[in-house]
């Protein structure tokens, strides 16, 4: 057996975290020879049910599962972990603005930097709730004992649904499109870089060819998934998204081949395509397959393309200023 995991799920009561967890015991995440510490995190009203789903999970008898432990104090539930997936966060309510959102979560992403820098110093932080690039942002910088390239946001879940939707249009297997990086904030100014991926090695544009649907019923079902999915279901995403983060922490965790990438919002150095420093900006990503990435360079981007990213970078920008008192210099 190889060294054991510990992972740490808040929300873990929540249907993402149900989507997530057993995945995660069956070892389909680390690998079924890596046994696995399962920290679930919950609000105190929230316990029972965390409760219930640690239950289920102990009847499947997964040879993986070394251990499942809740706890309603994220200090203590972050003790000693690999992996913190920070999937809580509260949801937007009726009539309630962007921007009221970002601050009704900053005090949550706040607390939980803070108890991941006194907690667990060999940390990776994956952010899933939303708005997840600028939660991620806020814990970062309240957790500045870890360094800020352990902190990512999932724009995965974005990836998947541009690769779905091309593979759909093309007639072709999913697994058939790669390189589709999307570029910016996990929100609609979101931008699917379609320009540079591939289909079966071939440019897309190649074998997509209608580029007014490209530019336009192509980027708005991606940008608009998120909001198609809770008007056709009456909630949001769960499943597909438990599946984007699990799909993150394996790119990270498995070595990108040569001249491939992936989609991930990592902090920004300000060096790499005029994106800012400091923002928590989703690029193409290359995994050193150690959990480590490089911000893949020298993507070329066309006048299209550098327009839809100066709105997503606006955006982010926009909503830096809206927490700047809750980030620590």
């Amino acid at each position: 057996m190889k060294a054991p995991v510990r992972v740490a799920i808040t929300g873990a009561a929540g249907q993402i975290g149900y989507s997530l967890l057993f995945r995660i015991a069956s070892g389909e995440v680390f690998g079924k020879d890596t046994p696995v510490h399962i920290h679930m995190i919950e609000l105190p009203v929230a316990i029972k049910g965390a409760e219930g789903t640690a239950m289920e999970i102990e009847d499947c008898a997964f040879p993986a599962l070394a251990s499942i432990n809740i706890f309603d104090n994220p200090e203590k539930g972050f003790e000693g972990i690999n992996w913190a997936l920070l999937v809580g966060s509260k949801p937007r309510g009726p009539g309630m603005e962007r921007n009221d959102l970002i601050r009704e979560n900053g005090p949550i992403f706040v607390q939980q930097g803070r108890a991941l820098g006194k907690a667990a110093s060999d940390v990776r932080c994956v952010v899933v709730g939303n708005p997840c690039n600028t939660n991620a942002l806020i814990a970062q910088h309240n957790c500045r004992d870890v360094p800020a390239n352990r902190f990512s946001a999932m724009t995965m879940l974005d990836e998947n649904r541009a690769k779905a939707q091309i593979a759909l249009k093309a007639g072709v297997n999913v697994g058939a499109v790669e390189n589709m990086a999307i570029w910016g904030n996990h929100s609609s100014t979101m931008v699917p870089d379609f320009e540079n991926a591939t289909v079966n090695g071939k440019k897309l544009t190649d074998v997509v060819t209608d580029r007014k649907w490209l530019e336009n019923d192509f980027f708005s079902t991606v940008q608009k998934r998120g909001a198609a999915i809770i008007d056709a279901r009456g909630k949001s995403s769960a499943a597909s998204a438990a599946s984007a983060c699990i799909d993150h922490v394996q790119q990270l965790l498995t070595k990108t081949p040569k001249g491939k990438w992936f989609s991930a919002a990592v902090p920004s150095d300000g060096k790499y395509y005029d994106i800012p420093a400091g923002l928590i900006y989703s690029f193409p990503i290359s995994s050193n397959g150690d959990g480590t990435y490089e911000i893949v360079k020298g993507v070329e981007l066309s006048s299209f393309a550098k327009d839809k990213i100066a709105l997503t970078t606006k955006e982010l920008l926009a909503e830096r200023e809206v927490v700047k008192d809750l980030l620590v210099k």
